[in-house]
């Protein structure tokens, strides 16, 4: 049975995701990461958007983000990123050295139903999986450590989800995800793909102009002419 669906506003939900130049570390100590939390709290002061997730890594971050206007999304990663590498620049001593991050976020966007929850699990479980804690809910830079201490000042940035999760949504973040369920996320994230079922994946492609991120992998063959034969 499809998990419930909240009625709520329009829009389509996006995994974002960017990425430090050469896989070299964003956050090299706790302060980094705070200082990356207080830029998001800023970023959302002037660019508010609804944010359902979030998980920083070492070299990389991914967030869950449900934007009610088009411009939205780009107007806050925007912000955020070209803040958070001036200041970085700063903290670290290295202005004018080059690039933080490899480029501009990437994201993909995911279909209101368990796609999302799908997603939300492979986002708030990134540390677990590269077991930097034992339990998903005590990696301190996640969402999901916000969204279980109230008091915490970036509880300000969380925004109701469009999918009830279910109520043993802790235990399935510390449980592993299928092979399938990991590669399908990934391949969204290398290839822009929208995420849901195949009929949401083309409408939704054709819509956005993403039909290309639907293409299988690899190049067309060639049509080799063969030889004629001589008797």
């Amino acid at each position: 049975m499809p998990r419930q669906t909240r009625s709520a506003p329009g829009g389509w939900v996006y995994h974002v995701i960017n990425r430090a130049v050469a896989r070299l570390p964003l956050f090299r100590k706790e302060a980094d990461y705070a200082a990356f939390e207080r830029v998001m709290l800023e970023a959302y002061e002037k660019h508010p958007t609804r944010i359902l997730t979030w998980c920083l890594m070492r070299n990389h971050w991914h967030f869950v983000v449900w934007p009610q206007q088009d411009d939205e999304l780009t107007a806050f990663f925007r912000w955020l990123t070209h803040t958070h590498v001036m200041r970085w620049h700063v903290a670290h001593k290295t202005v004018g050295c080059g690039s933080l991050y490899q480029g501009r976020f990437k994201s993909f966007p995911i279909q209101r139903d368990d796609h999302f929850l799908t997603v939300c699990r492979y986002v708030e479980r990134n540390a677990l999986t590269a077991n930097l804690v034992d339990r998903a809910e005590n990696w301190r830079w996640s969402g999901l450590w916000v969204r279980n201490n109230k008091n915490c000042p970036a509880n300000a940035l969380l925004s109701d989800w469009p999918v009830d999760p279910p109520h043993n949504w802790l235990t399935l973040l510390n449980k592993p995800m299928s092979e399938k369920e990991v590669e399908r996320v990934k391949t969204s994230i290398k290839r822009n793909r929208p995420f849901g079922s195949e009929q949401w994946q083309k409408q939704t492609a054709a819509r956005l102009g993403l039909t290309a991120s639907l293409r299988k992998e690899g190049r067309p063959k060639k049509n080799v002419e063969q030889p004629a034969i001589v008797n």
